[in-house]
C-alpha cells in the first residue's frame, strides 16, 4: 500500500462527493471521485486504488453490480458500501457479493474514516517479526500465508478471498477445533463497539464454504445450533522456507 492510500468515492450526490473528498484529503488520503458507474469504470481503468467507497444507488446502474464485477476483476480492492439506512436487503446482498463493510446513510464522516482505516489494516499484508520467518498454515489440502495474505490449494492455485473472508478464515486457523460464536467472530475480526448486521458472519461463512467446498473429507466448517461455527480440519503451523 502507498504511504497515502488512494480512495475512490463513487456517489451521485455532489454534496457527498465534495464533503468526502475534502474530509478524506484532510485525513491524509488521496481521493478520486466518480458520479456514476460509467465514470467509476473510467477511473478504475486508469488508476490504482487501495479502497472504494461505493454508493448502492447510482443513476446508471447498481453499486451492487459494480461490487460483483470487482470481485471477479479486482478481488483484492476492498469495498465499503454506502446504503440507505433501512436497506438491510442491499447490505446483505452486498456482503454476499464480497463487500468488506457497509455504512448506512446518513452517516458521520468520522465513522467512515474509522471504517476505512479498519478495512485497510485488515487488507494490508502482515509484517513478519524481524527475528522470525513468516508462518504458514496447512489445513485440509490448503495453505495460507499471512504475510502475503494468500491461500492456495494442493496444486498451488490461488483461492481468491476478500479481506473479510481472509480474516475470518485466519481466526479459525488460529483456534483449530474451537467452537466460536457469532459475537466472538465479530469481535475477533472487526472489534466493533456497535450492533453489527446480524447476518454478516453467516454471509461470510456461506462464502467460505462455497470457496472451500472441495476440502476433502467432509465440510471444512461445522455449524453448531445456538453455538456458532467450528473448523473441523487439522491445522499445522510451519515456518516458511528461507
Amino acid at each position: 500500500m502507498q504511504s497515502q492510500p488512494h480512495i475512490l468515492v463513487v456517489d451521485d450526490d455532489r454534496e457527498i462527493r465534495t464533503l468526502l473528498q475534502r474530509y478524506l484529503d484532510g485525513q491524509g488520503f488521496r481521493v478520486s471521485v466518480a458520479a456514476d458507474r460509467r465514470e467509476c469504470e473510467q477511473k478504475l481503468g486508469s488508476g490504482q486504488f487501495d479502497l472504494i467507497v461505493l454508493d448502492v444507488m447510482l443513476p446508471d446502474g447498481s453499486g451492487l453490480d459494480i461490487c460483483r464485477s470487482l470481485r471477479d476483476r479486482k478481488p483484492h480492492i476492498p469495498v465499503i458500501l454506502l446504503t440507505a439506512l433501512k436497506e438491510d436487503v442491499d447490505r446483505i446482498i452486498g456482503l454476499e457479493l464480497g463487500a468488506d463493510d457497509y455504512l448506512g446513510k446518513p452517516f458521520n464522516p468520522r465513522e467512515l474514516i474509522a471504517r476505512i482505516r479498519a478495512v485497510l489494516r485488515r487488507s494490508a499484508p502482515e509484517e513478519p517479526p524481524a527475528a522470525q520467518r513468516p508462518r504458514i498454515y496447512r489445513f485440509a489440502s490448503y495453505r495460507l500465508e499471512p504475510d502475503t495474505r494468500k491461500v492456495t490449494d494442493a496444486e498451488g492455485a490461488l483461492i481468491e478471498l476478500t479481506g473479510a473472508e481472509f480474516d475470518l478464515l485466519q481466526v479459525f486457523l488460529d483456534r483449530p477445533g474451537r467452537l466460536l460464536s457469532r459475537d466472538q467472530l465479530l469481535d475477533l475480526t472487526q472489534g466493533r463497539e456497535r450492533d453489527p448486521l446480524e447476518r454478516s458472519v453467516d454471509v461470510l461463512m456461506s462464502r467460505l464454504r462455497r470457496k472451500f467446498a472441495d476440502a476433502g473429507d467432509g465440510p471444512l466448517f461445522k455449524t453448531v445450533r445456538n453455538g456458532g461455527y467450528q473448523l473441523t480440519a487439522r491445522v499445522d503451523t510451519v515456518e516458511a522456507e528461507a
